[in-house]
């Protein structure tokens, strides 16, 4: 085994799935500079924590998956270290503790800014990243995971940001963190129509199991529809300002591979799209938040 290579805790960290911890960070701070409250400790501090929270989540997904049995020789996704042999249960068991614990130590800070709120936001995102696989009633076995990933990826991840700045909230960073969740609802969307015959045949019931791939696949294009439109434009008009956060929009245009990707593939051929939509995730941002500032 080389467990201690490297490379190999980067892939099991799925690299190309990490801008959705990255993104509502950027346009949290990107609010909260706008607004007078930028912080550079907690803004940096936020930004490990959401990695690290995401990256435990990533490893804790590929040892439960494992030892679940859902992770077989027939999977088509990109490799997971475990079932690969590359690493042991034992091993990525391990790893997931100590990713986690690197959470909690950088959220000390943060709760020292934010108090109690930050406390308990960071307990639940380190539960749920646990429970989204783990325990005897996983999240994303029971076709939760899209509700989790629209939450702890979207208003509470870009709300906390700016809440450890600012320490106080507001709607706005709330609202644009609707826009980041649902970006991640169309990563994790893509993630499941690949897998959705191996998922079903594992008794892994996500919602494009439940109710198939035409409503996954609806549920893709509306995510990024109401994420890269919607919100952009909701928020532009009820500051009546930051026209030139309408900007953002534009990665609507640079969906079009994606969109037509998840209507006409199938199978590993996704895996091009899940990266595509990470890569859209983080044009949103930047444009979002490059749009916000001026």
């Amino acid at each position: 085994m080389e467990g201690t290579n490297v490379s190999v805790w980067l892939l099991a960290a799925r690299p190309k799935t990490l801008w959705a911890g990255i993104a509502p960070v950027i346009m949290g701070t990107a609010i909260a500079y706008d607004a007078g409250y930028f912080h550079a400790l907690s803004a940096l501090c936020a930004l490990l924590g959401s990695l690290f929270i995401q990256v435990g989540t990533n490893y804790a997904n590929d040892y439960f998956d494992f030892v679940k049995g859902t992770d077989t020789a027939e999977r088509i996704g990109p490799t997971r270290a475990t079932q690969a042999g590359l690493v042991s249960p034992g091993q990525m068991l391990c790893a997931t503790v100590i990713v986690f614990a690197l959470a909690v130590v950088t959220g000390l800070y943060l709760v020292y800014r934010g108090g109690w709120p930050i406390l308990t936001i960071g307990a639940v995102s380190i539960a749920c990243g646990v429970l989204y696989t783990g325990g005897p009633y996983p999240l994303g076995y029971a076709g939760l995971g899209d509700l989790f990933v629209l939450v702890f990826f979207g208003p509470v991840a870009v709300g906390g940001t700016y809440y450890v700045q600012a320490q106080h909230l507001t709607p706005i960073p709330l609202i644009a963190g609707l826009a980041a969740g649902l970006f991640s609802v169309a990563l994790l969307t893509v993630n499941n129509l690949r897998d959705v015959e191996g998922d079903r045949k594992a008794g892994k019931r996500t919602l494009a199991v439940r109710f198939g791939v035409r409503f996954a696949q609806a549920e893709y294009v509306a995510a990024l529809v109401v994420a890269a439109l919607v919100v952009p434009v909701y928020l532009s008009w009820v500051t009546q300002a930051h026209r030139l956060v309408l900007a953002s929009c534009l990665t609507l245009v640079a969906a079009g591979p994606s969109l037509w990707a998840v209507f006409r593939v199938t199978g590993p051929a996704l895996n091009a799209a899940l990266a595509s939509t990470g890569k859209l995730l983080l044009l949103f941002s930047l444009l979002f938040s490059i749009g916000w500032v001026l």
